[in-house]
């Protein structure tokens, strides 16, 4: 399945926010907690200023009962797409 052309992935800070913290009714503040991370480091991740780790996928899986590789395939995805848009831009 491939994206329309020009159209980046969605940003697996999003989905985790649209996805799960919203419909559970989760604060940032508790959700860190329970996954033992900072509420700092959250943030950035649902604001989109930083990328899904191997850690933090573990985290999530374990959290949300879903597989690690979820997190990254998101993550994979996302920067993907970006990348392609850049070199797009750049003529490359």
């Amino acid at each position: 399945m491939s994206l329309p052309k020009g159209r980046i992935a969605t940003h697996p800070g999003e989905v985790l926010l649209e996805e799960y913290i919203k419909p559970l009714g989760l604060t940032q503040a508790t959700l860190a907690k329970e996954l033992g991370i900072s509420t700092n480091r959250l943030n950035e991740l649902v604001r989109e200023k930083r990328g899904i780790t191997a850690d933090t996928a573990l985290r999530l899986a374990r959290r949300f009962k879903t597989s690690p590789e979820l997190w990254m395939n998101l993550q994979s995805a996302y920067e993907l797409t970006a990348a392609r848009a850049s070199m797009a831009v750049a003529g490359d």
